[in-house]
């Protein structure tokens, strides 16, 4: 189950950067702010899939 939420996490996280955040750290501007923004991209759609994996496993 975890490996199919860093899985997710990874796809689904850089997707997200490569819109959201790319032309920042492209342009020179990377702070600690943008930093945290960048973990929290990547750290939302984990919460996600392993949050709903483990729904379904207890609902089952």
């Amino acid at each position: 189950m975890r490996d199919r939420a860093l899985r997710v996490a990874a796809v689904v996280g850089t997707i997200l950067f490569l819109i959201n955040q790319l032309d920042v750290v492209v342009s020179g501007m990377f702070t600690a702010l943008v930093a945290g923004k960048i973990a929290l991209t990547y750290l939302v759609p984990y919460s996600v899939s392993t949050y709903s994996a483990l729904e379904v496993n207890r609902l089952r």
